[in-house]
């Protein structure tokens, strides 16, 4: 009988791993197929951040691909608003459902006690205003709102979104305090991140387990709302860009998707200890530039570098 079960299990198992589906073999990276583009995107964009006055981190990733290039990009910058996008991510994964957790019609009447000093839009709505939680997402993206930011981190937890930054690996992007809480930062309790991570978190929006369909397209619909960032100072208008931007006192960050000729590719520029943060910011602009225009020459052209069809970025 023990012979019988055996030969029972194995032939299980031998029918189970046949009828596995072998994963689909990625297409090759433009390292690959466009070598020159790729490496002078890498050097452009090393040059740009090595004439900084001030420590520049940048992560470049083609979703398509896998295909990176990395500078500093695992080295620990203050995130400043970009750690926003972790609250938002743990938002629209609470609100596919379960007891308990936040969802995005959950309303919130305006409370002045409950403002952040510094609180642009909430601070200028008449007490007790009808919100929900997608509206003070809104808010959060595209004015950066720090009022909005911290109602919904108390909604959703603060130890939840870093529950959920730790389940995706990202191992040194963390949230430790509320926005504009200067008491924490003087205590050591910044919000942190690496360009690499920062890039992951807006990759596993646009493609990770986390989201169904429904929720990863509204959320990226509000990130390619226009907003003030530093990534699309020097892009062309109607080039689709999910971004979200930061800034503290030496510090200007800023982290996009960008779609390109049908293909998709994150980049996180982070920068701290700026002399001049009007430096900083055009840096970000000129880097991006340089990333993307990589993805549309490589495009637009043959292997063997013959131009087929216009440039988006001349």
């Amino acid at each position: 009988m023990r012979n019988v079960l055996s030969a029972c299990l194995l032939a299980a198992a031998t029918l189970g791993l046949s009828a596995q589906v072998p994963e689909a073999p990625r297409p090759a990276s433009l390292a690959q197929t466009q070598p020159l583009l790729w490496t002078r995107m890498t050097e452009d964009i090393t040059r740009l951040a090595h004439e900084v006055d001030g420590r520049v981190g940048v992560y470049v990733r083609d979703l398509e691909t896998g295909a990176a290039f990395s500078l500093r990009g695992d080295e620990v910058f203050p995130a400043a608003s970009t750690i926003k996008l972790a609250i938002l991510l743990e938002l629209y994964r609470q609100a596919q459902g379960g007891t308990g957790q936040a969802g995005l019609g959950d309303a919130y009447l305006v409370q002045p006690g409950d403002l952040a000093a510094d609180s642009a839009l909430l601070g200028n709505l008449s007490a007790g205003t009808r919100l929900t939680n997608r509206d003070l997402a809104l808010f959060t993206i595209v004015v950066s709102d720090n009022s909005a930011s911290n109602l919904l981190m108390d909604r959703v937890g603060m130890a939840r979104v870093n529950a959920t930054l730790e389940g995706l690996g990202l191992q040194k992007t963390r949230l430790r305090r509320k926005m504009m809480d200067l008491q924490a930062v003087k205590e050591g309790r910044e919000n942190h991140a690496t360009p690499r991570e920062l890039a992951e978190l807006l990759g596993a929006i646009h493609q990770g387990p986390l989201l169904n369909p429904a929720s990863r397209t509204d959320l990226l619909g509000l990130l390619r709302t226009p907003k003030e960032g530093y990534l699309t100072r020097l892009l062309p208008e109607d080039l689709t860009v999910a971004n979200k931007p930061g800034s503290l006192p030496g510090v200007r960050n800023d982290v996009g998707l960008l779609t390109l000729r049908g293909q998709s590719f994150v980049i996180a520029v982070m920068t701290s200890h700026l002399r001049d943060e009007r430096q900083g910011e055009a840096a970000i602009a000129r880097i991006a530039l340089r990333a993307a225009a990589c993805f549309d020459a490589a495009g637009a052209t043959s292997p063997e570098g013959r131009l087929l069809r216009p440039l988006l970025i001349p």
